[in-house]
């Protein structure tokens, strides 16, 4: 469907809600009402992150929900729901398609009006499998370290962003809850990797532009700018997104609106000195909202030479060790500074397989304590 053909635009949780209200809970209560359920928008999609506009509706967009049933009554009975879901939804809802097919290039058509049985997007499951696949584990009130640090902020947004539209079975608002943010001392952790990230390359944009590379000084600043903005996500206890919403999650942020103007120069700037005046600007005030949030003893703000050499410097490993130091957790103290997986992993086909990411954390937290 092209954008100048859709209907008027509705934001894709809406149109969900609307989906599960007008369309899908009145079925269940026709041919299954003694069965509990609960119903939500979680997962991949804009519209979880409530980042979606009309241009999100060109495709894989649409009413769609996840529909959550007992584990005993997915055996019993999921098999009759998706099929009388199947048989009865329409096929528009609000002038969206409801009717999909996977295509070979793993795109989603619209399937013609005619074509029978409805191909939707209600995915009937239940709550340990969903969790399972999408994270992989159960969050239940014994997540461990491990199970937090194994799971990009990407998918953990995903998962306690979009919405609950019913919760029959009691349990899916208790789980999203626990996954809500990371325990006090993993937050610490992650928060000292994101520090330790910056200190490893804020020297390099006045290094490179010395020897007359700009472009590199560039790249090297670009890279800051990523880390700083994700920075000030984790500070303000926010999921940093992948990259296509990180600017528009941060716009959100405390430090957002103050920032930004000194970001959008560094990257339009064509010299490493103003580069690294406007991140200097930008380190003070980070440094100084961190200050505020009291998680350490107070760390000076101030930026300074590096060693002997005429680059401003922020040294960002002096707050990676005030939040390591503030740690209580052994274990947790003892590990590098690197945070999560996606603080030191980069690969998109990585960072969205739950079994990668645990595979490469597990390597990781075995290789540093062996």
């Amino acid at each position: 469907m092209s954008v100048t053909n859709m209907p008027v635009f509705i934001p894709g949780l809406e149109l969900s809600r609307r989906f599960y209200t007008e369309a899908v809970r009145p079925l269940l209560e026709e041919i299954s009402p003694a069965i509990p359920h609960s119903a939500a928008r979680l997962g991949s999609g804009s519209e979880v992150l409530g980042f979606d506009t009309p241009r999100s509706a060109d495709h894989e967009w649409g009413p769609r929900l996840q529909l959550f049933l007992r584990h005993q009554d997915v055996s019993r009975h999921g098999g009759r729901v998706r099929r009388l879901l199947s048989e009865h939804l329409p096929k528009t809802f609000h002038g969206y398609p409801t009717h999909f097919a996977p295509t070979g290039d793993r795109d989603i058509r619209v399937m013609r009006a005619t074509d029978r049985p409805v191909h939707h997007r209600v995915e009937v499951t239940h709550l340990t499998a969903w969790f399972h696949h999408t994270l992989g584990f159960y969050p239940s009130s014994s997540i461990t370290s491990e199970d937090w640090l194994a799971t990009p902020t990407q998918l953990l947004a995903e998962v306690t962003g979009g919405a609950v539209f019913h919760d029959g079975l009691g349990e899916l608002a208790p789980l999203r809850a626990a996954l809500r943010w990371y325990p006090h001392d993993v937050w610490l952790h992650v928060m000292a990797g994101q520090w330790q990230r910056i200190s490893q390359e804020e020297a390099f944009v006045g290094r490179c532009g010395e020897v007359g590379d700009e472009l590199g000084s560039a790249v090297v600043a670009a890279r800051l700018v990523r880390d700083l903005m994700r920075l000030c996500l984790l500070m303000d206890r926010r999921y940093p997104p992948y990259g296509k919403w990180l600017g528009s999650a941060f716009a959100r942020t405390s430090l957002g609106p103050r920032l930004t103007p000194d970001l959008t120069a560094v990257l339009a700037a064509t010299d490493w000195h103003t580069r690294e005046r406007h991140l200097s600007h930008v380190y003070e005030s980070v440094a100084g909202h961190h200050n505020e949030l009291r998680l350490t003893d107070r760390v000076d703000p101030a930026v300074r030479p590096y060693h002997s050499r005429p680059f401003q410097v922020l040294r960002a490993d002096r707050f990676t060790r005030a939040l390591t130091a503030r740690i209580t957790d052994p274990a947790l103290r003892e590990l590098p500074p690197v945070g999560s997986v996606d603080q030191y992993l980069d690969s998109t086909d990585v960072l969205s397989s739950p079994e990668l990411t645990r595979t490469a954390s597990r390597t990781m937290l075995h290789s540093r304590r062996s």
